[in-house]
């Protein structure tokens, strides 16, 4: 059974950090790159960032650049979502995904060919 379980989220003050983890199971671990991805409440979905676990490469999204760090640990098939400096636009439901490629293109975050989401965690930022 394929499962991709997030967790970490809560509340937290503006400035503050959260980390969220992303558990996988039942597919190949390596053979995707794993995205994290957020939506806030009347707003679209947004990629947020990108890693590839079998290298270690990860993408951010501007917004996010400099604050978020990914990471892996592929001898637990999960994936971290490193979140510093915390502010309210950050509040959102974050989704993590394995997803077939990703990257930056046009100087904007890319993420295709999503395959397995998980449920989501909830992140709120307060001011």
């Amino acid at each position: 059974e394929v499962q991709l379980v997030e967790s970490g989220g809560g509340l937290v003050q503006a400035g503050g950090s959260l980390r969220l983890s992303c558990a996988a199971s039942g597919f190949p671990f390596d053979d995707y790159a794993i995205g994290w991805f957020r939506q806030a409440p009347g707003k679209e979905r947004e990629g947020v960032s990108c890693i590839y676990s079998s290298v270690g490469t990860a993408y951010y999204a501007d917004s996010v650049k400099g604050r978020f760090t990914a990471a892996s640990d592929n001898a637990k098939n999960t994936v971290y979502l490193q979140m510093n400096a915390l502010k309210p636009g950050d509040t959102a439901v974050y989704y993590c995904a394995a997803v077939g490629s990703c990257g930056i293109r046009l100087g904007v975050l890319y993420m295709d060919e999503d395959n397995y989401w998980g449920q989501g965690t909830q992140v709120t930022v307060s001011s």
